[in-house]
């Protein structure tokens, strides 16, 4: 039975269009592998604390010589690591704030990034996971629009997850989603609807053909 790592980071709760992307993502992965197994983590919700310094300095010391400090600071770095390593996929819902991506998503990625485990080694952990990451953003970012060029948020994650993790990344994006809320944004609501549409359609697509994969 495969599992699935499923991170949520948007801020909107059931208004969110990156969830709304992502549960399409999830139900079709549960249709297809009613057997397998989800790991569910809120990162709004439900946020983790910040990376610290013992934390940190933790992971490149061996485990069997950590302080009763070390270990504590280190329990739950542990756990998001070992949640991380033990799935067989991930899911990301990533929405775009400021140009970049949500605190909570940072701070996920600031305990699974491990030099000598994940990151800077000769076997990474996570290499060769597949992870299916849903962005979405309140306006357009494409070549040729008014903000070509601003966003931090896809690049980063292809470098974070693709180049330093090692995961086999495909990216899934809803845009426009602030066209329906903002007047000067009226005209392009027809796109907004085709972009939302289009992302569900390709979660779906997407959930059921990874289950079908890792079932098999």
């Amino acid at each position: 039975m495969a599992t699935l790592l499923h991170l949520d980071s948007s801020l909107n709760g059931e208004n969110s269009h990156s969830r709304a992307v992502t549960a399409a993502f999830r139900e079709a992965w549960e249709s297809e592998h009613p057997d397998g197994t989800v790991v569910y983590r809120d990162l709004a919700a439900d946020p983790l604390p910040h990376l610290t310094a013992p934390a940190y300095y933790a992971g490149f010391s061996d485990p069997a010589a950590h302080t009763p400090e070390e270990q504590s600071a280190f329990a739950l770095r542990k756990q998001l690591l070992e949640e991380a390593e033990q799935a067989d996929a991930l899911l990301i819902g990533a929405p775009m704030y400021n140009y970049s991506i949500a605190s909570g998503l940072k701070t996920w990625l600031d305990h699974v990034i491990a030099v000598g485990r994940t990151v800077a080694s000769e076997q990474p952990t996570l290499a060769g996971k597949p992870a299916t990451v849903v962005t979405s953003r309140g306006g357009a970012y494409g070549p040729g629009t008014p903000s070509e060029g601003q966003d931090h948020l896809q690049p980063y994650l292809e470098m974070i997850l693709g180049e330093k993790l090692g995961l086999k990344t495909d990216f899934i994006l809803a845009e426009l989603t602030m066209a329906p809320n903002v007047p000067a944004m009226a005209e392009l609501i027809p796109l907004y609807e085709k972009s939302h549409q289009q992302s569900r359609a390709d979660a779906e697509t997407r959930g059921r053909t990874l289950a079908k994969q890792l079932a098999a």
